[in-house]
């Protein structure tokens, strides 16, 4: 993978600068906040060991608070939050930090994160050609569809189309284009992302799939005739990760229906709009332990959970209510959509009406529900009915299902557009009871080998979630006698076979799986603002050898953090 690296000419200036002795004298390790360099390098070595003493000069004023002398060190500087300027520019300039910053980088103090990132992609040659751009991109995991990536994609089109050749970019065009989307492109390129070796993950993830490809058991649902018309052959499986990275494999362009895998989405919907209380004064939390489409109820008379028909019929009441059924439906699509980042979501009114004309398991549910008065009051349960029947018929790819499982995974917010769509009460509570209660007869083998939030449908999907991590959608249309996918059962249980993505896989003691996600990764940063830019720029420019961390403090003007380094020489 592609690294940054600093210029030879800026690794020159920084090591001339170093040549030049400076006064020995007892240096503070307290400096006033503000007061800093943060780099040496300028237009010659001269200028860098002028700004150098500048510096030096600096440590000797009183500090705003008395503190202990460390030992007497050549030089230090100090890396603030956010602005990092000289100290008599601190007296020149009162503008903002990002003022600031520009100046800086124009007097080639610090390199501009375009800069890197272009040297990075270029490896020492001074043009770059759009498709090695692109194909280093696709590495990281992102798609140049990827929304965050509109204005750079629009930009690297319109700029292509007038250069020359219509294929190469220097380093002015180069920073032109991706300017938009510095912060996100730089995330990915320096493996910050949540999985940082993308390229060895995903060639894992093909091998379990041709694994379970192998696999030739199970049936076809065909008591819903619109499902037995798909092929067994059928096999696809999509991820997304909370950092909007993708793969794809197999039959991932096919539309299906979602059919039980609707059942958490709805019940996120429900208690995104209501709250946990009064979704729940209609519906238990527990397994019900029977067939998911049992006429049965709790001791209190309510159904045991959402996942199952009972439960999700009367969940299917609680949206939009007072509404009608257009209406309801639109609200619907229109949440499932944002989930999906805008991805395909569709309605196959064949599996609808389908479902509608053998559905009398269903509508006898319906009438005991109507009977034991789980409805809210004034409720049609015929319309009731044919809503639930819309869910059900509701159809997605792979690929936008992984969105909408990565969306949960990510606290929901969806990943490729940062929009935030569900309240962490509902994910939370989403994600729990598809734990417990997502796969049918199997939720407590899966939950005990797998040990992920899921929840399969007759159509052959898993919606899988891996929590803080990423969302996985398999789908094969052969069911085991379950009523789970047959292949996605397998592919599932190779996953957390081979990576430690059970829960229970990070105990203390216990033997090592292949970890794919980065160290640290609690610290990776979450959101891309203004700050991140400041950020990255200083820690790119702290990747030099001449920076060595001496001790963190803690700033008494700003109550921002700050770190002391010392400059050192490189031994040759």
């Amino acid at each position: 993978m592609l690294h940054f690296r600093f210029s030879t000419l800026l690794k020159e200036l920084f090591e001339t600068a170093l040549k030049r002795p400076l006064p020995g004298s007892r240096q503070r390790t307290w400096l006033p906040t503000g007061h800093c360099c943060f780099g040496a390098a300028s237009v010659d070595a001269r200028a860098a060991s002028t700004q150098l003493r500048v510096l030096h000069a600096a440590a000797h004023r009183p500090a705003p608070r008395t503190e202990p002398r460390a030992a007497p060190v050549r030089s230090y500087c100090v890396k603030t939050e956010g602005a990092v300027v000289l100290d008599e520019q601190v007296k020149k300039d009162g503008s903002s930090r990002e003022a600031a910053s520009d100046k800086r980088r124009n007097a080639g103090i610090l390199p501009s994160l375009e800069d890197l990132l272009f040297y990075t992609v270029a490896e020492g040659q001074e043009t770059i050609p759009a498709h090695k751009f692109l194909t280093a991109l696709k590495a990281t995991g992102l798609r140049t569809g990827d929304p965050r990536l509109k204005d750079c994609m629009e930009t690297l089109k319109e700029t292509l189309k007038k250069t020359s050749d219509g294929v190469t970019l220097d380093r002015h065009l180069f920073k032109r284009c991706v300017q938009s989307s510095i912060v996100l492109l730089t995330q990915a390129f320096r493996k910050k992302f949540v999985i940082p070796d993308f390229q060895s993950f995903t060639s894992h993830i093909d091998e379990l799939y041709e694994n379970a490809k192998n696999l030739s058991g199970g049936q076809v649902a065909d008591y819903i005739p619109q499902l037995a018309k798909f092929s067994p052959d059928l096999w696809a499986v999509s991820l997304c990760t909370v950092d909007g990275q993708r793969h794809t494999v197999g039959d991932t362009k096919v539309p299906f229906c979602l059919q039980s895998c609707v059942k958490p989405l709805k019940y996120a919907v429900a208690v995104h709009d209501h709250g946990t209380e009064y979704v729940h004064s209609f519906i238990g939390k527990e397994p019900s332990g029977l067939r998911f489409n049992k006429l049965f109820l709790n001791e209190d008379d309510k159904p045991h959970n959402p996942m199952v028909n009972a439960g999700a019929i009367v969940c299917t009441s609680l949206i939009k209510q007072g509404e009608g059924n257009a209406e309801k439906f639109d609200y619907v699509m229109n949440f499932l959509k944002t989930m999906a980042g805008n991805e395909y979501v569709g309605f196959s009114n064949a599996t609808f009406q389908s479902e509608r004309e053998s559905g009398d398991r269903n509508f006898a549910i319906g009438y005991y529900l109507k009977e034991k008065k789980c409805f809210p009051e004034g409720t049609d349960m015929t319309s009731v009915l044919d809503f639930y029947f819309q869910l059900c018929s509701i159809e997605v790819t792979s690929e936008s299902a992984s969105v909408m499982a990565a969306t949960l995974a990510n606290g929901g917010i969806c990943p490729i557009t940062g929009e935030r769509v569900l309240s962490p009460e509902a994910v939370r509570n989403t994600l729990s009871l598809m734990h417990s209660c997502g796969m049918y007869d199997f939720s407590g083998q899966f939950a005990f080998h797998v040990g992920l939030p899921a929840k399969s449908g007759v159509a052959g999907g898993i919606l899988l979630v891996v929590p803080n991590v990423m969302g996985i959608m398999c789908w094969s249309p052969p069911l085991d006698k379950m009523g789970n996918s047959v292949r996605g059962i397998q592919f599932c249980t190779d996953l957390v076979e081979f990576f430690n993505f059970h829960n229970y896989d990070n105990l203390r003691h216990f033997a090592k799986k292949h970890d794919p996600r980065r160290e640290g990764g609690e610290q990776r940063q979450h959101s891309f603002g203004p700050m991140d830019y400041e950020s990255l720029q200083q820690e790119l420019a702290l990747k030099a050898p001449l920076w060595k961390k001496v001790s963190p403090t803690e700033s008494h003007q700003d109550s921002s953090t700050t770190v002391v380094y010392r400059m050192d020489t490189v031994s040759e």
